[in-house]
């Protein structure tokens, strides 16, 4: 017995489980319903294709689309792409059997996983575009552009995760789609050379793919190692409903193969030591800093996309974007409430001690909202002076999702007409955000209504009022 075929059958023919009516009609259930909920985003997007969007709409809408497919991007080569089971990594992966056979399971579901994204990607551009004539041309037209570009970039995934000359190559190209992302937000969408929907596209990723393809018997056993470990933890983490462990995880995976040097502390106060090592660990990852950077164009492109008409959605996007720029710099924070013992050896009161891990998330709360209002079309640039004054609450929010406590799965479980809802993943997730949004609420009225003196001050007692609460209630 020699082929991966057989060697499957006779595993699934000893383990005695064999697909029964219930799992046939438990995954066309689940398929029927995945229908129905992207029937309403389909049809939306089919009668906002009647009429040409403005110029400027135009240019927004493409760019998003191509944010979206650079993330697509960065995920396949974050996660593997290629990956295999646990048992497989253990047993089929290491023997003599012939590699592409163990990875053709993996190798199909990628291509699936292609199909179905490029298919999203090309009918989100056609929408953005325009169709007024030829709706049924121009629609096959993008639907093969979309899916071309897809399977070319998950082939180039592939390819990535065979040698390191590839892996430099697929993050160029990840650049270079933020770069045109950039150039499409500020030209207009009708200056897009038509080269884009020819058949460039299509014979570039017919290459990728057979590339790809034949790589894959050369593609390292340790990085699918690597790769398949990362997505069980990714799964173990979405099955247990805890999203704190891929945190953590990556944490420590981060320090585990990192160099550290040793360099001199300059001549600052006892309390801030630890605002400087959160800003020590911030300039050991540039990329983190230029993702945050480049982060503050997303509410100024959205805003331009929808035409100025989804105000409450750009006022969600500045906030949360100034809470993950806060979030980016707690892991100080997260270290002292897994290891108090080592927080002790500050010799820092615990009020001083928070209150200094506080500096850093402040600003660059401040800064990332402040460019980001920067960014925004019209008379949104008064509303500059609420980011400031909005930090302290976003930093207090930060603070208080790094020191949260695991998931607790023991709580009870509500059930409601919708279905049954746990309560413990639901009071993980509100832990922090309830602070958010108590310290931003008249910067979030003000970002949807207008700018006004009164809601700036409001502002700056309530922001200042949630982060010395926050202090004072962690020292007691």
């Amino acid at each position: 017995m020699t082929g991966v075929r057989e060697i499957r059958e006779l595993v699934r023919a000893r383990s005695g489980r064999r697909r029964s009516l219930s799992d046939r009609y438990a995954a066309l259930f689940g398929l029927a319903m995945g229908c129905a909920m992207l029937a309403q985003p389909v049809s939306a997007a089919f009668e906002a294709m009647a009429a040409p969007p403005p110029p400027e709409q135009v240019g927004a809408g493409l760019a998003l689309v191509t944010l979206v497919f650079a993330g697509f991007l960065w995920a396949a080569r974050t996660i593997g792409p290629v990956v295999v089971s646990a048992a497989d990594a253990a047993w089929l992966l290491l023997s003599p059997l012939d590699r592409r056979g163990v990875l053709g399971r993996s190798a199909r579901t990628l291509l699936l996983v292609s199909l179905v994204v490029g298919a999203g990607l090309g009918l989100a551009a056609l929408a953005v575009t325009g169709a007024p004539d030829f709706l049924v041309w121009r629609l096959a037209g993008a639907l093969v552009a979309g899916v071309s570009v897809s399977a070319g970039g998950m082939a180039l995934a592939v390819l990535a995760q065979t040698s390191d000359p590839w892996d430099l190559a697929l993050r160029a190209v990840i650049a270079a789609l933020v770069l045109a992302a950039v150039v499409l937000m500020l030209v207009a969408g009708h200056h897009v050379p038509a080269a884009a929907w020819s058949a460039v596209p299509v014979l570039v990723s017919a290459f990728l793919v057979r590339q790809a393809r034949s790589a894959l018997v050369r593609i390292p056993a340790r990085r699918l190692l690597s790769s398949s470990a990362r997505a069980g933890h990714l799964a173990n983490a979405t099955v247990s409903l805890d999203p704190s462990l891929l945190s953590r995880l990556a944490e420590d995976n981060h320090w585990r193969g990192a160099r550290l040097r040793s360099r001199p502390w300059p001549g600052l106060p006892a309390v801030f030591a630890p605002a400087w090592q959160e800003v020590l660990r911030l300039a050991r990852r540039p990329a983190r800093l230029a993702v945050l950077a480049g982060s503050t164009a997303a509410p100024a492109l959205m805003a331009r996309a929808t035409g100025g008409d989804a105000v409450a959605l750009v006022a969600v996007l500045v906030l949360v974007g100034g809470l993950a720029a806060a979030a980016s710099a707690v892991s100080g924070a997260r270290w002292d409430a897994d290891n108090p013992a080592l927080a002790r050896l500050l010799a820092l009161p615990g009020r001083g001690l928070l209150a200094a891990r506080a500096v850093l998330p402040a600003v660059l709360a401040a800064v990332w909202m402040g460019a980001a209002l920067v960014w925004l079309p019209g008379s949104a640039g008064a509303l500059v002076w609420f980011a400031p004054l909005a930090a302290p609450a976003l930093a207090a929010a930060a603070l208080r999702m790094a020191r949260r406590a695991p998931v607790n799965h023991a709580m009870p479980i509500l059930d409601t007409g919708a279905g049954a809802i746990p309560t413990g993943p639901l009071f993980w997730g509100l832990t922090g955000l309830d602070l958010a949004v108590i310290g931003c609420f008249p910067m979030a009225i003000a970002l949807v209504a207008g700018f006004s003196g009164v809601l700036l001050a409001v502002q700056a007692v309530v922001g200042a009022a949630v982060l010395a609460g926050y202090l004072s209630r962690q020292h007691r």
